[in-house]
C-alpha cells in the first residue's frame, strides 16, 4: 500500500519541476515505493533536461536539498533520478 507521505512528496516535486521547465505538459514523475523511502524518476522533455539539472548541477542539488529536508521531517529516505542521472537525497 502506498505511503501518503510519498504522495505528498510526489505532488510537491511535480509542482516544483513543472514550474522549472518550459514544457510542463511533458513532466512525468514515477514513484517507486520502498519500506524506508521512495525513489522518484523525473522525466521531462529533452529540451528541458538542462533546466532541471542546471549549471554544474545546481538545480538538481537544490531538489536534493529540498527532498532531504522533507525526508528528515517525514522519517523517509528519498532518491530522485532525472532522466537516468541519479541525484540522491538521504535522510
Amino acid at each position: 500500500m502506498p505511503d501518503p507521505r510519498d504522495a505528498f512528496v510526489h505532488k510537491l516535486l511535480s509542482q516544483i519541476v513543472s514550474a522549472m521547465v518550459d514544457q510542463p505538459e511533458f513532466v512525468v514523475i514515477k514513484t517507486h515505493v520502498a519500506e524506508e523511502g521512495a525513489h522518484f524518476d523525473i522525466e521531462v522533455h529533452p529540451g528541458d533536461i538542462g533546466k532541471i539539472i542546471g549549471r554544474q548541477g545546481c538545480n538538481a542539488k537544490s531538489l536534493r536539498i529540498v527532498l532531504n529536508a522533507i525526508g528528515k521531517k517525514l522519517h523517509r529516505r528519498n532518491v530522485i533520478e532525472v532522466d537516468g542521472e541519479p541525484v540522491e537525497a538521504n535522510s
